[in-house]
């Protein structure tokens, strides 16, 4: 029996941060060994949110293939394909649409959230309202057997295995009914200020910048705002500046800086030059790589390619059976 097919995708919408590196582009290079693993860039998903200014989807498609590959994602181990790139998606997307109730795509919380929370994109569009349903429609085009979510994100895994039985019910065993796999809790990474790190924010340090971006950031970064003064005591438990150096650093170094924090016998500068040192270390072979592929221009689109060829198969496949259940078929 072969490995079992695993399916996760990101959307192409900013560059790829620290906090995407320890949160889960590792797990996605673990899970390349265990699993058949098939890795989208959800380029239509990007358009549910900014459909009002789609100009750097294309450039943030490249940079995410670009950065994936770098971080020891393997286009030879991994599936890496384009959504659009497979057209069936939308297709298995509309014939999903025809079994769901509207009331189903209502109750996802995310949904209403999102709604909510995010007020600066006009987000009262259809796409919007049915991107859990795509969701479903990209896990089963391949036959996704394992979907590595958030315990945030179980509703939509749920949702799709609903559609699958409503589906196949109608119109015989065709989808299969994925598991949810939860992934990896990876490290919490602050941003420069404290906050989660995220690039809304305008705090966070990401893989692409330079060594010199990287400085200038980390040299900015908010500290325990006790501190006052060098010889000032402090807390290394709610400074980011620690947080991120544990991640990245030598524990006796870390150790070190956390004893002298505390005793206020060092200051922050300090450690944010050591931080800085440390951190370009930790992230100089990714960059070095990042840099060589960069230098072709196609680099990133061969591998879309590729991947779109590869994927091809399992895609015709399964759309034949689903239209000749449905009666939709040419023939």
């Amino acid at each position: 029996m072969g490995k079992k097919r695993i399916l996760t995708g990101y959307r192409p919408t900013g560059r790829l941060t620290l906090g995407h590196w320890f949160g889960n582009l590792m797990n996605m290079r673990e899970l390349q060994e265990e699993y058949e693993a098939y890795y989208f860039v959800a380029d239509w998903h990007a358009l549910t949110s900014d459909w009002q200014d789609t100009s750097a989807i294309r450039r943030y498609t490249e940079e995410m293939v670009l950065d994936w590959i770098a971080a020891g994602i393997d286009p030879a181990k991994a599936t890496i394909y384009r959504q659009s790139d497979v057209p069936e998606v939308a297709e298995l997307t509309m014939y999903l649409s025809m079994v769901t109730p509207m009331a189903w795509l209502e109750r996802v919380p995310s949904y209403k959230e999102q709604r909510e929370q995010i007020t600066e994109k006009d987000l009262g569009n259809l796409g919007f309202f049915i991107y859990p349903l795509m969701q479903a429609a990209d896990i089963t085009i391949v036959k996704g057997d394992i979907v590595p979510v958030g315990e945030d994100q179980l509703p939509h895994l749920e949702l799709t295995r609903e559609v699958v039985r409503r589906f196949n019910n109608a119109y015989g065993d065709l989808l299969p009914e994925p598991d949810a796999v939860i992934a990896k809790q990876g490290a919490r990474v602050p941003g420069t200020d404290g906050r989660k790190m995220s690039k809304s924010y305008g705090n966070a340090i990401y893989l692409s910048e330079t060594a010199e971006e990287t400085a200038k950031k980390v040299m900015s970064m908010m500290t325990d705002p006790a501190r006052k003064r060098k010889d000032d005591p402090g807390d290394p438990d709610i400074c980011p500046l620690h947080e991120i150096h544990k991640l990245v650093g030598d524990p006796d170094v870390i150790a070190e800086f956390d004893s002298c924090c505390r005793a206020g016998s060092c200051g922050c500068v300090m450690h944010k030059r050591k931080l800085v040192e440390d951190l370009n270390g930790y992230l100089a072979e990714f960059r070095a790589r990042r840099a060589e592929l960069a230098a072709d221009p196609s680099a990133a689109w061969k591998v879309l390619e590729e991947g779109a060829q590869r994927v091809r198969p399992a895609v015709e496949e399964l759309m034949g059976e689903v239209r000749r259940s449905m009666h939709v078929d040419a023939g």
